[in-house]
């Protein structure tokens, strides 16, 4: 395949674009890195709250307790070709 001058030069300027936006976005981080002290967390609107971590882990184990075995029967369906079964609420 013969190499178009036009499409490796754009490619290059594409390629020179990509790394002069990483090195602002380095410079940024070392700036940030730079700076000593207490980090804000993002989003953080200050209010108390109550809620715990061993909250969202119970409610994950309950929500994600067969996403394995869900994802092997899936993957066994796909390997046979059989089609997805209907969603319970549109087999009603």
């Amino acid at each position: 395949m013969a190499h178009d001058p036009i499409i490796d030069r754009q490619h290059e300027r594409e390629r020179e674009q990509e790394r002069r936006r990483l090195r602002e976005e380095e410079l940024k981080d070392l700036e940030v890195e730079a700076q000593r002290g207490p980090r804000p967390l993002e989003g953080y609107a200050g209010g108390h709250t109550t809620w715990a971590s061993a909250q969202d882990d119970a409610v994950a184990a309950i929500e994600h307790a067969h996403d394995a075995e869900a994802s092997w029967e899936a993957s066994q369906r796909q390997a046979r070709l059989e089609p997805e079964p209907e969603p319970e609420a549109e087999r009603d």
